[in-house]
């Protein structure tokens, strides 16, 4: 039963925040677009790309984690794609560039706090990519004690 409750928390705490974050970016295009700018990475051509697509994209990938049937693929595919993010931004904030994190907005610097708090979302989707090896371990280790 807990098992369950901690599942249904992590999807819902990762569609609310990508649903969210989604939704900001779409909101503010143009300050979203001065965000990817600053990082830095992409030639002018790809920022607005990436402008369109991204939110559109964290907008379906929470949808996905609420309602999808291989939630476990979508868990996995939120760890690498917030770990990609985490990535790009630690090499922004290693390069000393001070970009906007743009992960919920505008105005958030990238720094060891947006970071730590970046990487901590990466903790529920880890938990809903590996649940049935959790469970299965789990199960298997009740059964060894009730029979010896």
């Amino acid at each position: 039963m807990a098992i369950k409750i901690i599942h249904w928390g992590c999807r819902l705490f990762l569609a609310a925040m990508f649903i969210y974050a989604g939704y900001t970016k779409l909101d503010n295009e143009l300050q979203f677009a001065a965000a990817v700018e600053a990082y830095k990475i992409l030639p002018p051509g790809q920022v607005m790309w990436v402008v369109y697509v991204l939110p559109r994209f964290e907008v379906l990938l929470g949808i996905a984690l609420l309602a999808g049937p291989w939630i476990r693929y979508s868990a996995a595919f939120t760890a690498a794609f917030l770990g990609f993010f985490i990535l790009v931004m630690l090499v922004t904030f290693l390069r000393g560039i001070e970009a906007d994190c743009g992960c919920f907005g505008i105005g958030e610097r990238i720094s060891p706090r947006t970071l730590l708090r970046d990487s901590l979302f990466t903790f529920p989707a880890v938990f809903l990519a590996a649940q049935p090896w959790v469970v299965s371990r789990l199960s298997r280790g009740r059964r060894g004690q009730v029979a010896g």
